[in-house]
């Protein structure tokens, strides 16, 4: 009788434990010199594995992909900003006469990109925070999802949660 009470125990403290969510599901945005990183169980997320990460939870997955539109954005303005700053300051390097006027206009490109930057910051923290409140809500059971899939194996029934 107490190994059978000993058993249903461990069971259930198995069952317990393995259903659960832990810290280290959630993403968190560390703050460093020139903008944030984005990380998981300590592991640094790139913005594509950033977005993989959210797919499952559909309300973060649409705002980190609005994020990322502006993340691209601002990535190409700041691009061709730089370009429009650094070409005419090497021409001058090089003793040739410089076009400040496109560096001026590159600037204010700079100058639009960061304020761009600062829009993608707001959205990926939004996202973050939609997919971290995400994790304490959900249970096992209304996170699963059954299809049915073909492998080498032949076909069959699958279940992910």
């Amino acid at each position: 009788m107490k190994k059978s009470l000993l058993f249903l125990f461990l069971l259930m403290g198995g069952m317990t434990l393995s259903f659960s969510q832990t810290a280290t599901d959630s993403i968190t945005m560390k703050k460093v010199f020139g903008g944030y990183q984005f990380y998981q169980d300590n592991n640094r997320l790139s913005m594509n594995k950033l977005v993989n990460a959210m797919r499952p939870n559909e309300q973060a997955f649409k705002e980190i992909k609005s994020a990322q539109s502006t993340y691209a954005l601002a990535t190409v303005i700041g691009a061709a900003g730089g370009f429009m700053i650094g070409y005419p300051i090497g021409t001058a390097i090089a003793g040739g006469d410089a076009n400040w006027t496109l560096a001026g206009i590159g600037a204010g490109l700079a100058v639009v990109s960061i304020l761009i930057t600062q829009k993608f910051n707001k959205q990926a923290k939004q996202a973050i925070d939609t997919y971290n409140k995400g994790l304490q809500s959900s249970s096992f059971w209304n996170r699963h999802q059954l299809n049915l899939t073909m492998s080498e194996n032949g076909i069959g029934l699958t279940l992910k949660f």
